[in-house]
């Protein structure tokens, strides 16, 4: 029984770990991974609680017993082997004095002697035998009932621990039974609701039901895109049919800037090109097949079939933004090597000697960690987040972080501190906001309203409602009627009389004055003139104000307010907070703005976007964020001037060379099919030193050439 009940225990033990696998396997769905783990969990213990008992009958009855057999009978069968001795041995005498004759006297006395002897002997060895026997017989008694006893104790102890485990669990089984009832419920609805839809799938049109188009470069897996292609025989006769047609079908993906394919799910993937940033991708129009691409690299070729002319341009296009990705990363990757502490992200702000300090030496998880509050989620409390929304400026746990995620781009941007590259503007953008000044915004009537917010052993369903109710519908922000009224086209409230003071006393930097842009100088006095007592503005005037004082919690504010980050000041000549931003001088102002969707090509009445005013006022860190961003540098202004023919007037030759490499950069793209070229690798160190420089020694890239009045 002992061996089996053991055996039985190692097979549970089996069993248990089969749970703990599938609730591994099960990692997505958290009320099955939840439970399965709680249910291993109960019944390890009482597979522990068995491996208890059955030790505790190995002691109670086995050895014991073996003990009583051992000892005890051992004893008795010594005293019934002399009992037997003994008794023969009287048996032999009484023989031996019935054979003695009657004339022999001295044998008849010798004989009786023996006898006598013998009798005495063996009456002492019989009560020595019956004590045995008593003594056998009551131990036997007392052995056996408490052998049995302490068995049934530990069965009682076994029995009442399994009573009370389940005790524990038996509300928990409850509420799963309840919601296995609403999965039913729900599992039947959508069962009606597929039905529904195989009824009128065969309505369906399905010539151009294409699959997923989307890329997405900031993928968590890595993978930009993946889908099914057509691949064309590399060999001399680069032949497209085969005898059978999954040999040229295959699963490509891009991942690690590698262009790779699999025949099979679980086969290694096959490397087509090993670094994408030594390679072109173009249409193919002249051979026979349709929707054909052709990926170049400098040794090798690869023509490639999508299933439709839309998938062939998502392709392309993930190629592309694949190539310049890996350009941007090696930049990266180079500045952080050559760079012995982090700089200031601001290209024309010195910054707190200690948000320096935060900049230097230091990996982006730690610099971000160091701001207040960040030392743990934003929306939960772990400790140690390893996660980040770069348009918030929160840090995130990884649960919170994937919901993060599905609440799309626009709400929040999810970027790892640990795994992604990390830009000097986008650190110094975390480092100016934080976990601490967001919930400040984000969670301000959380304790008036008596919510509760969720911890982080909180359900991910409770976490996901709490997410959404504070970024999503901002439930939580607190509402302020707004002291000055604006028109709903967003003018600005400055009366007009003031506005044309503001106009006419108004001074100008002489590089501003020459292109007619706003200068800082006249930025500020424009600020100081604006008539507003309340510090509650309307969102989208508190947002165009605090992007030219650099603030950025109040600009954090004014979007949770609900301002429209392009928001327009009809007042001000159409400017946006954009603009505004490149006016204060603020490089991280303006990737804040940008990371929350500002349009980098708006322009002013005066035709003038963020890069002409970047431009005119010689911001060149601003310029290079501008370009990453895909500004028009074709664009003209009222005057008929691009960019670079401002910059050519002002004679700042970085910005200069910056916009000449940028539109060679743009030519050859058009001509090749995207950047990749020969000379784009040149461009891209180019302009990763200007950037650099920006965030470095941006005192350097002050160079206006003296005016001709200065130089007489």
């Amino acid at each position: 029984m002992i061996d089996t009940g053991k055996a039985f225990c190692a097979a549970n033990n089996q069993f248990m770990n089969g749970i703990r696998d599938l609730a591994q396997y099960s990692s997505k769905d958290v009320l099955v991974e939840n439970s399965l783990m709680k249910f291993s969990e109960t019944l390890q213990e009482m597979t522990n609680y068995h491996t208890i008992l059955f030790d505790q009958t190995q002691r109670s009855i086995k050895a014991q017993l073996q003990t009583f057999v051992k000892e005890d009978i051992r004893k008795f069968k010594d005293a019934k082997k002399q009992f037997e001795k003994v008794s023969e041995e009287k048996e032999n005498a009484l023989v031996k004095n019935a054979q003695v004759q009657r004339n022999k006297q001295h044998e008849v006395e010798e004989a009786t002697n023996i006898l006598t002897a013998t009798r005495k002997c063996f009456r002492h060895i019989a009560l020595d035998y019956v004590l045995q026997m008593n003594v056998l017989q009551s131990k036997r008694r007392s052995e056996i009932l408490k052998s049995m006893l302490s068995f049934m104790y530990a069965h009682l102890t076994f029995f009442h621990q399994g009573y009370d485990l389940f005790s524990e669990l038996g509300p928990y089984m409850k509420d799963l039974g309840a919601q296995l009832d609403r999965l039913a419920v729900d599992a039947a609805k959508e069962k009606r609701d597929m039905e529904q839809k195989h009824s009128t799938i065969q309505q369906k049109d399905f010539s151009s039901d294409d699959t997923k188009l989307e890329y997405n470069v900031d993928a968590a897996n890595g993978i930009v895109m993946e889908g099914y292609l057509f691949k064309r025989a590399s060999n001399a006769f680069k032949t497209w049919n085969r005898k059978k047609p999954d040999h040229i079908r295959r699963w490509f993906s891009i991942q690690n800037n590698q262009l790779v394919y699999q025949k099979k799910f679980k086969d290694n993937p096959t490397v087509v090109v090993e670094d994408l940033r030594l390679c072109t991708v173009k249409h193919c129009e002249d051979i026979e097949r349709r929707f054909c691409f052709e990926v170049v690299s400098p040794t090798k070729s690869c023509m490639l079939q999508a299933d439709s002319e839309k998938l062939r341009q998502a392709w392309i296009k993930a190629v592309q933004t694949s190539i310049a990705t890996a350009y941007r990363e090696k930049g990266d990757e180079s500045e952080k090597q050559e760079k012995k502490c982090f700089p200031s992200a601001g290209s024309l702000e010195p910054g707190s000697e200690s948000k320096e300090k935060l900049l230097k030496g230091e990996s982006a998880l730690q610099r971000v960690q160091c701001i207040a509050g960040n030392a743990s989620c934003c929306d939960c409390g772990l400790a140690d987040p390893r996660w980040a929304s770069i348009n918030l400026g929160i840090t995130l746990c990884i649960e919170c972080s994937g919901i993060h995620r599905s609440l799309g781009v626009h709400f929040s941007k999810v970027r790892s501190l640990t795994l992604d590259t990390w830009e000097p503007e986008l650190l110094k953008l975390m480092c100016e906001l934080g976990n601490d000044v967001i919930n400040r915004i984000y969670e301000a009537k959380v304790e008036k309203m008596g919510v509760k917010k969720p911890q982080s052993s909180s359900q991910r369903q409770e976490k996901e409602a709490y997410i959404r109710a504070k970024y999503v519908e901002r439930k939580f922000v607190a509402r302020h009627l707004a002291s000055v009224s604006l028109p709903e086209d967003g003018a600005s409230a400055v009366p007009q009389h003031q506005e044309e003071k503001r106009h006419s006393s108004s001074e100008r930097s002489p590089q501003a004055d020459k292109h007619g842009a706003t200068s800082p100088k006249e930025g500020e006095k424009q600020e100081a003139s604006v008539l507003c007592d309340s510090k509650q503005l309307p969102p989208g005037l508190q947002l165009y104000r605090a992007a030219y004082k650099k603030n950025l919690p109040d600009m954090a504010e004014a979007l949770a307010h609900g301002a429209e980050v392009n928001w327009v000041n009809i007042a001000e000549n159409k400017s946006t907070p954009l603009i505004q931003a490149v006016l204060g001088g603020s490089l991280v102002t303006c990737e804040f703005l940008l990371q929350n969707g500002a349009n980098v090509n708006h322009r002013d009445v005066k035709g003038r976007g963020p890069l002409h005013h970047a431009t005119v006022l010689g911001h060149t860190g601003q310029v290079c964020l501008f370009l990453k961003r895909g500004a028009n540098q074709h664009a003209t202004d009222e005057e008929g001037k691009d960019p670079l023919s401002i910059a050519v007037e002002a004679a700042n030759a970085d910005i200069v060379t910056l916009l000449r490499l940028a539109k060679m950069n743009e030519e050859m793209r058009e001509s090749e099919g995207l950047c990749g070229q020969p000379g784009d690798e040149i461009y891209q160190d180019i302009f990763r030193d200007f950037s650099q420089m920006a965030s470095n020694n941006p005192e350097k890239l002050n160079r206006f050439q003296q005016s001709d009045s200065q130089k007489s």
